[in-house]
């Protein structure tokens, strides 16, 4: 009796603080999410009131479709250069902005952050205004043959286009996971070690970057997850174009589903995306954490 009194009291404690935010976070996440499931078994075009099931049918195209899986191959290939470069960049970043060396750390700090306050949109068309107009300008101004031409007008470069903004953009905010991590390595180790005589170099291979592997944790989880899911930056910026050659998976999943009015095709391959997301990131997080070390 007492076991059963102190469950309905536990029950109604958490319906009172946590009810309401299960409640919309069902109602709008998991629902959705399951609709959108039973969607992929269905013809239906977007618009239309009624559909009919089609099985498996959905997923069979998705498997045969040549063209999602070149979007999705040159995603894969997005998200592998802007995670090892973001991660690179934030954590050294991070590691020049912790010491005591440089002045204004806080500005700094503040100024390589402001980039990922912009939003998507506005951060494409701002860079698409750069890469087309001032550093156009820039190059047939200083003869400077790589940059006389507008980039997103090359197929080979309009990729590269997309790198360094989502570099530019999310660097800061991994560097601020970084300074965190940073800053809750024990100092004694690192004056042990100098005591010892270790240098710059060995403390940061052996001591600093071990420590560091919860936070990178985290970063490549969030650079990879954010990589497979880019639509804002990559509408603004490329439209996909020229001739596709940067049509990242989102567009295409959207495009499908939206613009060629086949919702079932088009969510049975987000679906099917968010499987292989999944996958890929929990496997990096399962064989990441085995690198953790106990200061």
């Amino acid at each position: 009796m007492a076991t059963e009194k102190r469950f309905i009291d536990r029950l109604k404690t958490y319906l009172l603080f946590a009810g309401p935010t299960t409640f919309v976070f069902f109602t709008v996440i998991i629902l959705p999410f399951l609709f959108g499931v039973y969607l992929t078994f269905t013809n239906w075009d977007g618009i239309a009131k009624t559909y009919t099931f089609v099985r498996f049918s959905n997923y069979a195209t998705v498997v045969r479709d040549r063209m999602f899986w070149n979007s999705f191959l040159l995603t894969v290939k997005y998200v592998f250069y802007t995670v090892l470069i973001v991660n690179a960049l934030g954590f050294v970043l991070a590691y020049a902005l912790t010491g005591d060396t440089v002045r204004g750390q806080n500005l700094l700090r503040t100024g390589f952050f402001v980039p990922n306050l912009i939003g998507g949109i506005i951060l494409g068309l701002v860079w698409r205004f750069v890469f087309s107009n001032v550093l156009v300008f820039i190059g047939r101004s200083l003869k400077i043959g790589p940059l006389s031409y507008s980039w997103l007008a090359n197929p080979d470069k309009a990729f590269w286009t997309l790198v360094i903004v989502s570099v530019w953009q999310y660097s800061g905010y991994m560097m601020i996971i970084f300074i965190a991590g940073l800053t809750h390595i024990p100092s004694e180790l690192i004056e042990a070690a100098t005591i010892d005589g270790a240098g710059g170099f060995h403390r940061l291979r052996t001591i600093i970057l071990p420590l560091m592997v919860p936070s990178f944790i985290v970063t490549v989880f969030l650079t990879i997850q954010r990589g497979f899911m880019v639509y804002d930056v990559n509408l603004a910026l490329t439209q996909g174009g020229p001739f596709k050659s940067t049509e990242l998976i989102s567009m295409f999943v959207y495009e499908k589903a939206f613009l060629a009015q086949q919702y079932g095709v088009g969510q049975s391959q987000a679906f099917f995306l968010f499987l292989l997301v999944a996958a890929i990131s929990l496997t990096q997080v399962y064989f990441t954490k085995k690198l953790e070390v106990e200061a």
